[in-house]
């Protein structure tokens, strides 16, 4: 495909920040640090499987208007504390703050992140979109040390929106002064990131690791970042 894009829009959790391996690390040391197994959580694995669900669960409902940031952030783990009968608003409140405070420092990326990176700043214009908070999205890249590679960081926000409302990436297209005959979105959601920037108008990268099947006719689909520098 003979384009020549100018700026390349990335996705930052699950795309190039690890977020499975990070926020597994930051419950762990929750767990650890409150004793969960005394408050009654027997079993880590279990915590973890259980929270990762209702997580999923509150950010479904929260990018539908259904609830607040704010309630997001304290009922998943109120959740999951009820599902082990240990009925604790308080704690559930700590440990959604003390999750908030240690996710961001978490540096783990995920494998050819960096190289992509490289390899792509000496020859494109990179940017961020991202459904992530504000301040979380930049100390993430703080410490995971990638921040200096985009020029701009969307996020929702910022962009008072959330992928995959198209407002977000015409949002994104004013903030930067691409246009969509110059620009890609890569992300690995298939419906917020990738279907979202197809149907703004905009080139999508699928980035699907896992090799879920789908039907959609997308620009470009890569299931390892490391195949990024052979399209860019």
């Amino acid at each position: 495909m003979n384009k020549t894009y100018k700026h390349i829009f990335f996705d930052l959790d699950h795309t190039l920040w690890d977020f499975d391996r990070n926020s597994a690390n930051t419950i762990e040391r929750l767990y650890r640090e409150y004793k969960l197994d005394e408050a009654g959580v027997a079993d880590f694995d279990s915590f973890i499987e259980i929270y990762n669900a209702h997580n999923q669960d509150q950010w479904d409902r929260f990018r539908r208007g259904l609830i607040r940031r704010e309630d997001l952030r304290w009922k998943r783990f109120w959740l999951t504390l009820l599902d082990f009968k240990v009925a604790d608003v308080t704690l559930a409140h700590e440990l959604s703050s003390a999750y908030l405070e240690i996710l961001p420092t978490q540096t783990q990326l995920l494998p050819y992140a960096r190289e992509v990176l490289d390899h792509c700043k000496e020859r494109y214009t990179l940017h961020l979109i991202t459904n992530g908070f504000d301040l979380t999205q930049r100390m993430k890249l703080q410490y995971s040390g990638i921040s200096g590679y985009f020029t701009e960081i969307i996020t929702s926000e910022r962009g008072h929106a959330m992928k995959p409302h198209p407002s977000i990436f015409d949002f994104a297209l004013t903030a930067t002064g691409a246009t969509t005959d110059d620009c890609i979105m890569i992300g690995d959601a298939l419906e917020v990131d990738v279907l979202g920037a197809k149907d703004a108008g905009w080139d999508q990268v699928y980035y699907n690791p896992t090799l879920l099947t789908h039907e959609h006719k997308l620009t470009y689909e890569v299931d390892c970042l490391s195949k990024l520098m052979d399209i860019f």
